[in-house]
């Protein structure tokens, strides 16, 4: 495709945006943060006043938004993409948000013609700016064949789950246990240190034995045992505490919808929601920790 527009130029869709423009797309981009759009611009898009500019002309929407509010304000209603773009055009949007609301805007969508996918990603910033990114998709077969190419131009890996929201489900349920795990990894750290451990070599044996995860082996908790991960640089970067708030609030209710008992989530909520009360909702989620370790996991 050569004419696509990017709506929301954050940690996450700026290096996305960058890696469709290293593909050889032509992208027209929109954030409402001017330096987002600057940056973007330095790769060589085009910049645009406002979203409807974006998406004049263009043959897929991208979207990268915060929360479901955004991606319904964007999308719908007389003043919407979805108003302005061709009929045969291509929306994706990789936000996270709630499968509700991904269904309600595919609907729409497709009562306008156009091919609409929900496709949220994993990997982190890291991801997006290597190029790694895993796509969760919903939606039609179709309209995900059509989007793949520019899927492949920012991510490794693309999983089918379903029709639309299938994506958002399915990305909630790898959250919710990501959330839980790191919770889980940093108790047991903390545990360790508490007794004269040291946290680096007990996270070496962990990794290679049963209690091993993306977090022993990623994104460990504890400052200074692997030099790359958030907890070694003040847990600046990464994925915000308050980002997995919001996802484990999702996959609350998208539990509640079914009947589906989550009492680990549930925990793993009230934690995130408490280490945002501390002051820490705009660090690394692995930060998490500072509410079970004592003063070795405050660097």
């Amino acid at each position: 495709m050569s004419r696509i527009a990017f709506i929301g130029l954050g940690h996450m869709g700026g290096p996305m945006a960058a890696n469709l423009l290293k593909a050889g797309h032509e992208l027209c981009v929109f954030d409402l943060v001017p330096a987002a759009v600057e940056a973007a611009v330095s790769f060589g898009a085009r910049a645009a006043a406002d979203a409807a500019e974006a998406v004049r002309g263009a043959e897929a929407v991208i979207s990268m938004l915060p929360a479901s509010r955004h991606v319904e304000g964007l999308y719908l209603g007389d003043g919407g993409l979805l108003a302005q773009l061709a009929p045969d055009a291509l929306a994706i949007d990789c936000s996270t948000i709630a499968p509700a609301s991904a269904q309600k805007v595919a609907a729409a969508a497709a009562a306008r013609g156009i091919a609409m996918i929900d496709a949220p990603v994993s990997g982190g910033t890291a991801g997006a700016a290597a190029g790694t990114l895993t796509f969760i998709v919903g939606g039609e077969a179709a309209a995900l064949e059509r989007a793949r190419p520019l899927l492949d131009a920012m991510g490794r890996n693309v999983f089918h789950m379903g029709a639309s929201g299938a994506g958002q489900v399915a990305k909630l349920c790898n959250n919710m246990a990501l959330g839980v795990i790191m919770a889980a990894t940093g108790e047991a750290l903390a545990l360790g240190a508490a007794h004269g451990l040291d946290p680096a070599a007990l996270s070496k044996m962990m990794a290679v034995s049963t209690g091993r995860s993306w977090a022993t082996e990623v994104c460990n908790p504890w400052p200074g045992v692997l030099e790359n991960a958030p907890a070694s640089r003040g847990y600046q970067g990464g994925f915000g505490s308050d980002l997995m708030l919001k996802d484990l609030g999702l996959a609350a209710e998208a539990a509640m919808s079914v009947g589906a008992p989550i009492p680990l989530g549930e925990l793993a909520r009230n934690l995130y929601a408490l280490n945002g009360r501390a002051g820490r909702g705009g660090l690394d989620f692995s930060s998490v920790i500072r509410l079970l370790a004592r003063d070795g996991a405050q660097a």
